[in-house]
């Protein structure tokens, strides 16, 4: 155990009347000395509700208060758990009883569903009265929790400590080249990793700037772009594919200091169509359970190393199952260090089987690294399939699948095959005024891949059912095939 200060009191101390959050909605400005002091408040009121150690839940959209509860929760020892606002009550009840919580804020938005959780509420918005004094906070201790997208049961929900915070914010600066007049845009959702270290608390820890949107708008983050309100940017595969279908004539995409995707693979062509308008993307590659970040590669490589992910990060320490340290080869990929969860909470037999007996974390991801160093995800090991006694990683399918001229996206998952054990089935997003023959593909996939590895399949659809990180969620469409 390690002591750490109080982050919000410190980053107040340090600049207190720079900017930390400007609400997009409202104009609302807040700067750093007006957010710790709102913390402070806040979390004393919490404190005249529950006592210290509480599980507190959050239902809200994206806004600075939550920044704001967040580091109340801090100061006062609670544990915040943002709740996924796109569930309905019925799927928000077992989530909440899942961790105890005993309280749920909420804004203006989401009163009525807040009312219908059957526990106390109180209004997301900061009290007048007393306030906390400044604290020192074990880096080890629960801080708030994330819920897994499980596709069956209760989500996990996965601990997030001070000590994760800070390293996670070290790995992104160091990658990125965070200074205190960075800014970036908030939008992706808060009860999601992505939403709040990506890079909203990093760029926060730094000095720099967020500009809160409530939520994901293609037209307002293109509008912000071009007026120059931003310098780092992160976003999942599918903001960057909403992007690409908006006009970005006449935008200089280079006056962002960076670019960085994470939470699915980012498609070669949506690469270089950014990279031939100026913009550079950095993808990386994290869990929910690695505070996210654990690599990110590097400016110079993102072009000539495309489907990298880079090397571990300065916080993290990876190795594959099976490979010697160092050499060339691929495994599941295990990660240790101080971005890493002590666990799930209140979930013991969850935490023993996701890490090794000495301690690494089991990503669940085949990895491959090759002999300078640079890793390569593969595919999740529970999507990979045996067809014919051979394995097919589904990874690598969808990736020559969205080289075809037709073909937009790919989704490919395995099924039950009388003959061949299991086989494959491709589901397609067509590219606008390219329609799919699907017996044109099969012969063009031929030419590319082993004929093991080719879809026995193909369905053409117009979304994917996704995550609130992008990931497509392959369990539903399973439940299209026939």
């Amino acid at each position: 155990m390690g002591l750490i200060p109080d982050l919000a009191a410190r980053r107040a101390q340090l600049t207190p009347d720079a900017l930390a959050f400007r609400d997009h909605e409202t104009g609302d400005a807040w700067s750093f000395a007006r957010v710790d002091a709102a913390a402070a408040r806040l979390g004393a009121a919490l404190l005249a509700r529950v006592p210290r150690g509480a599980r507190v839940a959050i239902l809200c959209h994206n806004r600075p208060e939550f920044f704001v509860a967040l580091f109340a929760c801090q100061k006062a020892g609670l544990i915040l758990a943002p709740l996924n606002w796109r569930q309905p009550v019925a799927e928000l009840k077992p989530v909440l009883g899942s961790v105890n919580c005993t309280l749920v804020l909420h804004d203006e938005t989401f009163a009525e569903p807040a009312a219908a959780l059957g526990v106390p509420v109180m209004a997301l918005e900061i009290p007048d009265g007393p306030a906390l004094d400044p604290v020192q906070v074990d880096d080890e201790q629960p801080w708030y929790v994330l819920f897994t997208s499980g596709t069956t049961g209760t989500p996990k929900a996965v601990i997030q400590t001070p000590r994760m915070v800070v390293a996670n914010a070290m790995n992104i600066a160091q990658a990125m080249g965070l200074v205190a007049e960075d800014r970036t845009l908030n939008f992706l959702p808060l009860f999601h990793t992505g939403g709040i270290n990506l890079f909203t608390l990093p760029i926060f820890l730094w000095g720099g700037s967020s500009l809160v949107l409530r939520k994901f708008d293609a037209q307002a983050l293109v509008a912000l772009i071009s007026q120059g309100a931003v310098t780092q940017f992160f976003g999942v595969p599918a903001i960057y594919q909403a992007l690409m279908h908006m006009d970005l004539s006449g935008i200089d995409l280079s006056r962002l200091r960076g670019w960085a995707c994470g939470g699915a693979a980012l498609p070669e062509a949506t690469i270089r169509f950014f990279a031939d308008r100026g913009a550079v993307i950095c993808n990386g590659f994290g869990m929910t359970e690695t505070g996210p970040t654990g690599f990110l590669i590097d400016r110079a490589a993102a072009i000539t190393r495309i489907g990298s992910v880079g090397k571990p990060q300065m916080m993290t320490e990876a190795r594959l199952d099976g490979v010697a340290d160092g050499q060339p080869g691929a495994g599941e990929l295990l990660l240790r260090g101080p971005t890493v969860t002590p666990g799930y909470l209140d979930n013991p037999g969850a935490t023993a089987a996701s890490f090794t007996v000495d301690g690494w974390l089991k990503s669940g991801d085949v990895a491959e690294r090759d002999s300078d160093g640079y890793y390569r995800i593969i595919d999740r090991i529970k999507d990979m399939y045996i067809s014919g006694g051979e394995n097919v990683y589904p990874a690598e399918v969808e990736k020559v699948l969205i080289t075809h001229p037709s073909v937009l996206d790919a989704a490919v998952i395995g099924v039950s095959d009388a003959t061949w054990g299991e086989s494959g089935v491709a589901f397609l997003i067509a590219r606008p005024g390219h329609p799919v023959d699907p017996c044109a593909l099969t012969g063009w996939l031929r030419e590319r891949l082993a004929g093991y590895k080719l879809p026995k399949a193909f369905h053409v659809v117009t979304d994917f059912p996704r995550t609130a990180a992008g990931k497509v969620r392959k369990p539903e469409l399973r439940k299209l095939v026939p």
